[in-house]
């Protein structure tokens, strides 16, 4: 049960005076649909509105606020001009600017012969001064309501910054008094106020440098956040362990087969990280490992070794991949060992219906199948496994910590859980998303794959961009060309990618291929197919889809409009190529001018082809958010902390929570009962659950 105290912030932002369907609407776009949503979408901005000149002093392009007399109005002659209103102080004169004005409005505002306080940002224009739609208008006896200093916050299309200022403010008064959840002794080291203070105070902003990650209330802040966020994962990763695994230790027949079929000798990487694993396996407590390792590094081939390991203890096995092309890939790379180990493998997605799934699903139950491939229809409920022991997830930031444990739930006892990603993550992030697993990291990349190099052109050189594809594809090579995001829009997205390759094809002929997220899987796979096998010689592709496909004879990359795109992100596609023994080559084509941050991940991505060095680089450009792609995926978002600004603070965190767990493990104490709170304060619900009086 959320403690009572928490009642107010989590009422509804409609329940605010001046918030109706419309504004709710808006507000839940940029902050949230709750008051707590909105205490925690902190300034972004602040304007200071404390510089008083006299007019003739006044500099222009600076926000002022200045007692002026009106003088007269200058309605215009054609209602495609301005409405002006002239004034002056006793120094110099001033026009007021409105464009599609509303005259009547205008003469009640700033009646002629009234004296009034203006404030908004003031322009030198045909060397007369002007203040254009000023932000406030008042009586001089309302001046004391005129803000001196003004938040900023993120806003949205229609959604005037008065009224999200005006919900939040609201929102901030119903802040109750919490307990102290936090150590008083590490308070007073740090010089931190208490949380609400901490919090208006984060929310009235004087300078600009108060906006700063490392102030003293925005650090405050900061750590409540990562503390929940380490109390939960730890208790999280308590109760998943708490529960006795089982052992599975397999005699190495199965494993040894396959290492003889294997074309290439397993790398020291690959071996130390299998060994971590199979020790995982081997012990009495589940596993829950995460694989990181860089594209191409090898880790899927690890993942089957273990799962025959799981196969020789007598085990199932499953491999989950988040779109059907990756898991058909798995399907098409890892059945070649199966069989050279003599294990019966099957491929279950959500195309497979009729008869051929319901043999599978009746072989699975019997225990004829030993590893089962396949997408997200492995939670389906009709899906029963005579004795899952491994489950292999790829991609893990596809899928959230809820699906994770629904596959679990497939077992009579508890699996042990294997999650891969080719994203490398930083250390910080890996700490935040998956602080309830071990994390292995898979090194370097196997032998025979040869660096790609990189180039950045602009987009003026695009036609000698075509003319090295159309040499290329004649001694018969394979590229993809990535149209880019344009304003997170799917539509303008296919737009762009179908325009592309219409002029593509123009230019090279008809073996240009388009693929993008609203096709059918059918037709997808199909093109892909036809890109493997040759009969497309280039693959336009949009962002939307999963370009996560093993096609050795693709050597070229072009990635259009690179600046639209992470760091993360294009190392990824560039990972793509290089897969065979050809040369290959990744050209970014981007739009000048060039930003300082766009400049900056090019520069990186040219000089090193290390997924770790892109992705500590990648954090430290863009935040944690966009860098596992969760604004899609629901997993792991922070509204106060900024993990490339706290990773300090995550680790003291992260000690503070061990420590108060160690010693109050149900959270019984007055500080455990404080900290209860702080759980629920960040919807941390799911881990007060696993305390045994929760």
């Amino acid at each position: 049960m959320r403690p009572a105290i928490l009642f107010p912030l989590f009422a509804e932002t409609r329940t605010l005076p001046g918030v109706g369907p419309r504004l709710e609407k808006l507000i839940a776009q940029v902050a949230g649909r709750r008051l707590v949503d909105l205490i925690f979408d902190l300034p972004t901005g602040v304007v200071d509105r404390s510089y008083r000149p006299k007019l003739i002093a006044a500099e222009a392009g600076r926000i002022a606020t200045v007692a002026v007399n009106v003088l007269d109005h200058l309605p215009p002659y054609d209602k495609r001009q301005p409405y002006r209103v002239r004034c002056s102080d006793d120094t110099a004169a001033m026009e007021l600017v409105f464009f599609h004005a509303h005259a009547d409005y205008l003469n009640q505002a700033l009646p002629k012969g009234s004296r009034r306080i203006v404030s908004g940002r003031i322009e030198r224009f045909n060397n007369r001064l002007q203040m254009p739609h000023p932000d406030y208008v008042l009586p001089p006896e309302q001046e004391p309501e005129l803000p001196l200093h003004e938040p900023v916050y993120a806003l949205t299309e229609n959604l005037p910054g008065k009224s999200l200022a005006k919900a939040i403010r609201g929102a901030l008064e119903k802040v109750p008094a919490v307990p102290e959840w936090q150590d008083a002794s590490f308070l007073k080291a740090r010089g931190w106020q208490p949380f609400a203070e901490a919090l208006h105070k984060a929310h009235a902003p004087v300078h600009e440098a108060d906006l700063s990650p490392d102030t003293p209330e925005r650090s405050r802040l900061a750590y409540d956040e990562l503390l929940a966020n380490q109390l939960a994962l730890i208790l999280i990763r308590a109760h998943m362990r708490a529960a006795k695994g089982r052992v599975l230790n397999g005699d190495g027949h199965l494993k040894a087969k396959a290492l003889v079929a294997l074309p290439f000798v397993l790398t020291e990487a690959q071996q130390q990280t299998l060994g971590e694993i199979e020790a995982d396996m081997a012990s009495p407590t589940r596993m829950l490992r995460l694989l990181q390792g860089d594209v191409g590094a090898g880790k899927t081939v690890v993942a089957m070794l273990a799962l025959l390991g799981a196969v020789e203890a007598g085990a199932q096995g499953a491999l989950m991949a988040p779109t059907e092309i990756l898991a058909r890939q798995h399907m098409a790379a890892l059945e070649p060992i199966a069989k050279a180990a003599g294990v019966r493998m099957a491929l279950l997605t959500g195309r497979e219906r009729g008869p051929s799934r319901d043999a599978t699903l009746e072989a699975l139950a019997k225990g004829e199948i030993d590893i089962l491939v396949g997408t997200h229809a492995l939670f389906s409920e009709d899906v029963a496994f005579r004795d899952l022991g491994l489950a292999v997830v790829d991609e893990q930031h596809r899928f959230g910590v809820h699906q994770r444990m629904t596959l679990q739930g497939k077992a009579e006892r508890l699996v042990d859980v294997l999650v891969m990603t080719a994203t490398p993550i930083p250390r910080t992030l890996a700490l935040t998303a998956y602080g309830d697993m071990d994390v292995s990291r898979l090194h370097g990349r196997p032998p025979g794959r040869k660096p790609v190099e990189t180039r950045v052109l602009p987009v003026e050189r695009l036609d000698e961009v075509v003319e090295h594809l159309r040499k290329a594809i004649a001694t018969g090579a394979r590229a993809y060309w990535v149209c880019p995001l344009v304003a997170e829009s799917e539509k303008i997205d296919l737009a762009a990618a179908e325009e592309r390759a219409v002029e593509l094809r123009k230019a090279l002929g008809p073996k240009v291929g388009l693929v993008h997220g609203q096709m059918k899987a059918v037709e997808r796979d199909a093109a892909m197919e036809r890109f493997k096998n040759g009969d497309i010689a280039l693959l336009v592709a949009t962002t939307v889809i999963e370009v996560g496909v093993d096609v050795p004879e693709a050597t070229i990359m072009v990635v259009e409009h690179a600046e639209r795109f992470g760091l993360a992100q294009l190392h990824q596609l560039r990972g793509r190529v290089g897969r065979g023994a050809r040369k290959s080559s990744c050209l970014l084509v981007y739009q000048p001018p060039l930003g300082e941050t766009a400049k900056a991940r090019l520069k990186t991505l040219r000089e090193t082809d290390d997924g770790f060095v892109i992705a500590e680089e990648d954090l430290r450009l863009r935040g944690p958010g966009e860098l596992l792609g969760t604004r899609q995926s629901g997993e792991i978002e922070f509204r106060m902390a900024d993990l490339a600004a706290h990773g300090e603070l995550l680790t003291a965190a992260r000690d503070d929570a061990k420590l108060v767990l160690s010693r109050d493990p149900d959270l019984k104490s007055p500080r455990g009962e404080a900290l209860r709170v702080l759980l629920y304060l960040f919807g941390r619900d799911e881990a007060v659950r696993y305390l045994r009086a929760g």
